[in-house]
């Protein structure tokens, strides 16, 4: 089974481009944190903990018990993270695309800034911003209608969960969880990402014992961004993985 989990201000859509390229290979399982889509919505104080025991409450809940392997991107990395370490006899391997573990101390303030704004202005108040460094012009003119949709789908987010995500982001730092990891770990950096670097990912993925670190041409918002390049690496990183089934998607 491959497990995939949407990055802050994104929902199950956000694989939309992915899904349709592995499920002849995975049985798929994706869903709305908390806070996202159509999932309960949250206020200030949830945790990344949270988040995490949130999907093995759900897997309980549709009665999956196989070892999966767990991809995530941005703060969906930090969620499967947490998941592995809470939860290792579950993972059987982690995706980290342009992983969110942590805030440096200089984008600490525009981060608590922009959390601000979001409860004063909405949405609207901080898109431009926050979608300028995480999805470059260069893919918005590769298919403009499609950035629309994204587009729209990010301001259709409930400014109040997207604030405590955001908060909760400013507040985490996963960095030394990393340490402990057992299973395979691989991590993804878009070429063209600049708020998580290539070089940051790759100092995340030291501390790992078993890790390995591919770029692919693509900005913060890869499966979106460049979907086939995404399938293309889990695809070849699941062939250490043996074990996981195949099948439809969910």
């Amino acid at each position: 089974m491959l497990i995939l989990v949407h990055e802050m201000g994104g929902t199950i859509e956000s694989w939309d481009r992915v899904v349709p390229l592995l499920q002849e290979r995975f049985r798929i399982f994706r869903f709305d944190m908390r806070g996202a889509g159509m999932s309960e919505k949250v206020k200030e104080g949830i945790r990344v903990d949270q988040l995490a025991d949130d999907l093995a409450a759900l897997l309980d809940a549709v009665g999956v018990s196989e070892k999966a392997l767990v991809a995530g991107c941005a703060v969906g990395a930090a969620v499967a993270l947490s998941f592995a370490t809470r939860h290792l006899e579950r993972c059987a391997g982690l995706v980290l695309m342009n992983p969110a573990l942590n805030v440096i101390p200089e984008n600490l303030p525009g981060l608590q800034a922009r959390a601000q704004r979001l409860r004063e202005a909405g949405t609207h108040g901080i898109v431009e911003e926050s979608l300028a460094s995480g999805y470059p012009e260069s893919f918005r003119a590769l298919d403009p209608a499609h950035f629309d949709l994204f587009r729209a789908r990010w301001l259709a987010n409930d400014p109040e969960s997207l604030r405590a995500h955001f908060l909760m982001l400013a507040g985490m730092d996963l960095r030394s969880d990393l340490a402990a990891i057992a299973c395979p770990v691989l991590g993804i950096s878009g070429r063209f990402d600049p708020l998580r670097t290539t070089s940051y990912v790759q100092h995340l993925l030291d501390p790992v014992v078993d890790a390995q670190l591919v770029v692919i041409d693509a900005g913060h918002h890869m499966p979106d961004q460049a979907p086939e390049a995404v399938a293309r690496e889990i695809a070849s990183f699941t062939l250490r993985l043996p074990g996981l089934r195949s099948g439809e998607a969910a």
